[in-house]
């Protein structure tokens, strides 16, 4: 590993490749390719946003490990799956809460795909005894809630998204008044970035600034959930 250098655009003509050539036979023949314009880039990406991401938060890991890291694995677990193609067909990143062992932990996370970038914060499919939390955090703690959500430098960068019950949760009045953030089945903010950017010097320097918008919002969804942040 080395300085972070930025994402070749050949990153994305691998992925696109790749999207056009899932299979084992593909991909050992140009394994080579992956590890040096897509695995090696991506894990010196994590070096380069480990102070940065401590300036945030000293609870996320930042790991640079090939394996068992903050880069996700490549391949695709089809276990339970239709689609047997053993490839992802993205680079997937994730700072995850030290306390968290999944993708549902609370963390920060970079999509790179030849059809879609973004940046993503908070929660994804939270496990139910963590959705109620927060529900309940937010029913109790509206205030904090609408200051977090509503905090003009998050709101400048990033869209709430996921998926939400079409009624109210069990436990919670028809009435609120913020019954809708009470149906969000996750707690997640995307900040949809361009290829250009990806592939820009300061790729780093400006994933950084997004995420630290994301502070207060990711700040109370780890208050909800009664962990350090």
């Amino acid at each position: 590993m080395g300085k972070f250098a930025g994402f070749s655009p050949e990153l994305f003509l691998f992925l696109a490749e790749l999207q056009q050539n899932n299979d084992r036979e593909w991909f050992e023949e140009n394994r080579d390719r992956y590890e040096n314009i897509v695995r090696g880039p991506a894990l010196d990406f994590i070096t380069a946003l480990e102070k940065p991401i401590a300036k945030i938060s000293t609870e996320l890991r930042v790991e640079a490990k090939k394996v068992g890291g903050s880069l996700m694995r490549i391949h695709r677990d089809v276990r339970f799956s239709k689609d047997k193609s053993p490839y992802k067909t993205n680079v997937g990143i994730q700072f995850r809460h030290k306390t968290g062992c999944d993708v549902h932990a609370p963390g920060l996370y970079v999509h790179l795909h030849p059809d879609e970038c973004f940046l993503g914060v908070g929660t994804w499919h939270p496990a139910g005894d963590s959705l109620k939390a927060i529900r309940e955090h937010i029913a109790a703690h509206s205030k904090d809630w609408l200051k977090a959500r509503d905090n003009k430098k998050f709101q400048a960068e990033y869209d709430l998204a996921g998926e939400s019950l079409k009624r109210p949760p069990r436990g919670f009045d028809s009435e609120h008044p913020h019954i809708d953030d009470l149906k969000r089945k996750d707690f997640i903010a995307v900040k949809r970035i361009d290829l250009e950017s990806v592939t820009s010097p300061d790729f780093v320097k400006r994933t950084a600034a997004s995420f630290q918008a994301a502070k207060p919002f990711m700040q109370f969804l780890c208050q909800a959930l009664d962990v350090e942040f």
